[in-house]
């Protein structure tokens, strides 16, 4: 499940090495500089894409752990008034008794 932001994030990380390497393409070079000047910004852009992919990893490894941080606080706020709800129900048993 890809959000519209990831979605627009690729879409320009596309876009730009699209038009990156059919600029050089069509750049009036030799052919021999013209391939040093796609490998350069391919090997620019792939960093790029390597430095997202960290900060993406690191975002949602943050999201899990407050996720996980929040289910516990639920777990044991369950536990809590449950608790009570028992100790409740076992002081009416014992007002019978």
């Amino acid at each position: 499940m890809a959000s519209n932001g990831n979605k627009a994030f690729w879409g320009i990380v596309t876009a730009a090495a699209v038009g990156a390497v059919i600029g050089l393409l069509f750049a009036p070079d030799e052919g021999n500089k013209t391939r040093k000047k796609i490998k350069k910004k391919t090997n620019s852009l792939a960093g790029d894409l390597i430095e997202a992919l960290e900060r993406s990893k690191h975002k949602a490894a943050q999201t899990a752990e407050e996720l996980k941080a929040k289910g516990e606080q639920y777990k044991d706020e369950a536990i809590d008034t449950a608790e009570e709800y028992a100790d409740k129900a076992n002081e009416e048993i014992n007002k019978y008794n």
